[in-house]
């Protein structure tokens, strides 16, 4: 078999890794979410006559909808873009995907995940009070809190990417993550019922200087993936980058 066979046999196998991984993934968040919205039924705080948007009051209900739009984008991006690790031209899918995780995938799921676990080793009643066990499957909350860490670690380690500049990057997720505090800000105006307990224990003034620590612990999150990038990444791009050099001096 000549090495054009096997390097064509290499890729070919690669590409169906890459389908088989991000068409799994997609379907267990779409399953999730269709759990969460259809069969979780957790009794309300709120009366009947208070706004109450169920689900949709919660970051990590955001966060899921978000992984599944990230990865249905992977899905689209195996079909008609490029998982190269260095293409001389990035097809739209693949600058979609790229600004999609390192602004938003990799740094909502981890804060997501981190600060509900942190949390909930600090006082779970805080994030999830203990009466909520009989309607709320444990294996659903692994879903929810702890999945998404894994799979978009899992997306950084099996697939490359290119940051956007920091800026930008970093502008999408503070943007997202203001887009929801004023959403947490519309419905405690309109119930009276903060959407976290952890936000009842608090003063206004202890309330903003937690805001604000979350979003400096976002932007920490976003940094954070841009050195898991280069160090699983670096001397791979740069060594193509050295090779690409070769040849034009050639």
């Amino acid at each position: 078999m000549t090495d054009s066979k096997v390097s064509s046999w290499k890729q070919r196998g690669k590409q169906a890794c890459y389908l088989l991984t991000h068409a799994s993934i997609l379907g267990v968040y779409v399953f999730t979410i269709y759990y969460a919205l259809v069969h979780l039924h957790i009794p309300e705080r709120t009366s009947a006559s208070q706004f109450e948007p169920g689900q949709f009051k919660y970051l990590t209900f955001w966060d899921l909808i978000l992984q599944a739009v990230f990865f249905f984008v992977c899905l689209l991006n195996d079909f008609g873009g490029s998982n190269e690790l260095c293409p001389a031209k990035r097809p739209i899918l693949r600058r979609v995907k790229d600004f999609f995780h390192a602004s938003l995938g990799f740094p909502v799921a981890m804060f997501v995940g981190v600060t509900f676990w942190a949390l909930m080793a600090v006082d779970r009643e805080l994030v999830l009070p203990a009466a909520i066990d009989a309607y709320f499957p444990w294996w659903l909350n692994h879903l929810m809190h702890t999945l998404i860490m894994v799979t978009t670690l899992l997306e950084m380690i099996i697939a490359p990417r290119q940051y956007p500049k920091r800026l930008s990057g970093l502008g999408g997720l503070l943007l997202f993550m203001a887009a929801y505090l004023v959403w947490l800000l519309i419905i405690y105006a309109v119930s009276e019922i903060w959407v976290y307990p952890v936000m009842e224990v608090l003063s206004w003034p202890l309330r903003i200087v937690f805001f604000l620590v979350l979003f400096l612990f976002t932007a920490i999150l976003y940094i954070l993936g841009e050195y898991l990038d280069r160090l699983i990444w670096g001397r791979a791009k740069k060594s193509v980058g050295k090779s690409a050099k070769k040849k034009k001096s050639k």
